[in-house]
């Protein structure tokens, strides 16, 4: 009988791996690694557990990936709502940004922004915003999982004052982080109407150095659109690849406002694209074309954007809107059937931010990152199909473990790493300080 850190049991093992799903399944999980798949029977034959977590009525699945969002900014959080895009960032956002931004904030916001996402099942995040060396410490303290991008634009913030001073602190950034075991630094220029061709290609030339995602907003009004056209002639996806800055390294948040053209660039590039439909929503900035990108080829992920538009960070509540919007839009029910939704918030988001090798599905070698569901509740009974259950039924209350490289940070709905009271008195007194200077 071999020993191992964790057995970790389920009612139902959901691999997104080619085992499918496992009934009364388990993983044997030593080192940070998953050793075994298989039958709870059968690897208690070969393993015993110094710890074990699950077991009947639950749900074993790899935790979500948050393929897009400006984690620091939930700090930000109903600061002003129902409002445009633009009025939004520019008479809001921006001159808030402007005022608060610097590493103690950007550390404490992070604390929370990573409580709430573990809590809803997420533990690797893509973000884009400044300070990421502040995000980085944090993450490495709590035990969760990033992609930090260095937020590049053409005009000055709190973070730098000239384009090449953004370049300068995003290489160091990268020098500082790239071999990191949980952080993977990227660059992340902001919008084709805030970075010209010119800062785009430096952005992506810097991430081909280091060998790391690019990341951006792309085509997320028709403001956008109509802006990108005026100043080149172009929509923003032709605009972008006429100056060969679309590859397989780039991903690209929104993607709201493409032309079947531009899907079509997307899907032959390789371009992966996150899908924020509940801020896209809330903005009234409109609806991607999911459907119709999956069917062209194109890596479609799940991404919350910032919780000051969305308001939360939840992929469960983004998973079950966009399931069930798309199908009322397309007046067909069968779009976006619950498993390929699921496998858009698990494997594919991993992929499109290059480590499915790593991550993303329940396999053996590969690392443990994973959710535990609790499916012992009323809304959630009885049980049919476990995806549609995820999906359309689960809520991020129900999420009883978050595991991450083997580690445990959360076990019975309580966080391990992070102290929640504390977070929360820091996020009171950050918003006192706040609505005193409105």
């Amino acid at each position: 009988m071999k020993e191992v850190e964790y057995i970790v049991k389920g009612e139902y093992l959901v691999t997104m791996g080619p085992s499918g799903v496992i009934e009364r399944g388990a993983l044997a999980v030593d080192g940070g690694r998953i050793i075994e798949v298989g039958k709870e029977e059968d690897l208690k034959r070969t393993y015993r557990g110094r710890t074990e977590i699950g077991g009947p009525g639950r749900a074993v699945l790899p935790s979500f990936v948050n393929t897009h969002t400006h984690a620091p900014m939930v700090y930000f959080r109903g600061l002003a709502d129902d409002l445009p895009l633009n009025e939004w960032l520019q008479k809001h956002i921006w001159p808030q940004e402007a005022r608060w931004l610097g590493p103690e904030f950007i550390r404490d916001a992070t604390e929370l922004a990573c409580l709430e996402m573990l809590k809803a099942g997420i533990t690797l995040y893509n973000d884009m915003y400044f300070f990421e060396d502040a995000s980085a410490e944090v993450l490495n303290r709590v035990g969760m999982r990033g992609v930090l991008g260095a937020g590049i634009l053409d005009f000055p913030t709190s973070e730098a004052k000239t384009t090449d001073e953004y370049f300068s602190k995003a290489e160091g950034f990268i020098q500082r982080w790239h071999r990191d075991t949980l952080v993977v630094p990227s660059v992340a220029p902001h919008a084709p109407y805030t970075c010209s061709p010119e800062t785009y290609k430096r952005a992506v030339e810097l991430a081909e150095r280091y060998d790391l995602p690019v990341h951006t907003h792309l085509s997320e009004t028709e403001w956008e659109v109509e802006e990108v056209m005026k100043r080149y002639g172009k929509r923003p996806v032709e605009h972008l690849d006429s100056h060969g800055v679309l590859n397989q390294r780039v991903v690209a948040a929104h993607c709201v406002w493409v032309s079947e053209e531009e899907i079509e660039i997307l899907a032959k590039r390789g371009v992966k694209v996150s899908h924020c439909i509940e801020s896209n929503l809330k903005l009234a900035s409109g609806i991607a074309p999911v459907p119709e990108m999956l069917r062209a080829g194109v890596r479609v992920t799940f991404g919350t954007d910032s919780a000051a538009s969305n308001n939360d960070l939840d992929i469960l509540s983004e998973m079950s809107t966009a399931a069930k919007v798309h199908k009322a839009i397309s007046r067909d029910p069968t779009v976006l059937d619950a498993e390929t939704v699921l496998r858009m918030a698990t494997l594919w988001g991993a992929e499109a931010l290059g480590l499915a090798d790593r991550i993303g599905s329940l396999e053996t070698g590969k690392e443990a990152d994973l959710i535990v569901i609790d499916l012992r509740t009323p809304h959630l009974s009885p049980i049919y199909n476990i995806y549609s259950h995820i999906v359309y039924a689960a809520r991020g209350s129900d999420i009883e473990a978050v595991m991450v490289r083997g580690r445990l940070l959360i076990n019975e709905g309580e966080p391990l790493t992070i102290d929640e009271e504390e977070v929360l008195q820091k996020a009171r007194r950050w918003a006192e300080k706040i609505k005193d200077a409105s």
